[in-house]
């Protein structure tokens, strides 16, 4: 789920990408190396890197602590689907599995009445899965087994699949922050650069994005230019700005390979469709 360090993160990578638009191996844009992180510098160490020319740009959470902003009742949502990255190809006696396997990957084979299956492990490769579901198959009838070829001779129906475990996730809060983007720089125009770089472009971004998938608005609020007095060497903009960003309950949803339905009945018997 995102969490204030997320938040923090988030802003350090945008500013990043406004300072440094040709990456790291590049120039920043102020003319000036940068570093960013998160955090109040140290006071001894901010000294030695202005004097060394650098610029420190720093991310840290303002005092007012949070709003909480949830508006609507829990509820579990299904992201866009993931598709399973081993396939599989049938014939009218043979599965073939390609692509590759790993964790949260199911693959199975419907041969006449009875279903195998195998959940994939780390290290998987299709050949092992198709030797993993032979040696199932091997406990009912006659299977061959060719690297990731499976042929079951005399099967009347065959059906082979392979799924992926689905991500779903319960928005249980909702909250808003303020995060104050600092430039500590030791000359003005070193500053004004800098910060000039970095508001234009999260002005231009609506939206942050988190490691889990979800998003954060972003919005300004303020900006706050320190010039200290007592240290001519030292100036300070600040940028604040606020994010609203959900707190995020995770788990995963099983897939269905085959599933058995009822269509109907005769007499007092039912009859079922299995698929």
């Amino acid at each position: 789920m995102a969490d204030q360090s997320d938040v923090e993160a988030a802003l350090v990578n945008a500013a990043m990408a406004a300072l440094y638009p040709q990456g790291l191996s590049g120039p920043s844009v102020c003319g000036a190396p940068v570093r960013l992180y998160r955090g109040w510098p140290e006071s001894n160490a901010l000294d030695a890197d202005l004097a060394a020319g650098y610029v420190n740009l720093t991310v840290f959470p303002e005092d007012s602590g949070e709003r909480n902003t949830t508006r609507y009742l829990p509820k579990w949502s299904n992201p866009a689907p993931v598709a399973p990255t081993l396939t599989v190809t049938t014939t009218a006696d043979s599965a073939t599995f390609a692509g590759s396997a790993g964790p949260g990957q199911i693959a199975g084979i419907l041969a006449d009445a009875n279903t195998y299956v195998y959940p994939c492990q780390s290290g998987d490769a299709p050949a092992n899965v198709a030797a993993n579901l032979a040696s199932q198959i091997m406990a009912n009838r006659l299977v061959q087994l060719s690297n990731a070829t499976i042929t079951i001779p005399g099967v009347q129906r065959l059906i082979a699949r392979t799924v992926a475990t689905q991500g779903i996730f319960n928005q249980v809060r909702r909250q808003e922050q303020i995060f104050r983007l600092i430039a500590w720089c030791a000359d003005p125009a070193l500053r004004d650069a800098a910060m000039i770089a970095v508001d234009s472009a999260l002005a231009a971004t609506y939206f942050l994005p988190f490691p889990d998938g979800s998003v954060g608005r972003l919005r300004f609020r303020q900006s706050i230019t320190l010039d200290r007095q007592e240290n001519a060497s030292l100036y300070r903009r600040d940028l604040l700005y606020s994010v609203e960003y959900p707190t995020l309950q995770t788990a995963s949803l099983a897939s269905m390979l085959f599933g058995t339905t009822t269509i109907g009945t005769v007499g007092n018997a039912s009859v079922s469709l299995t698929d």
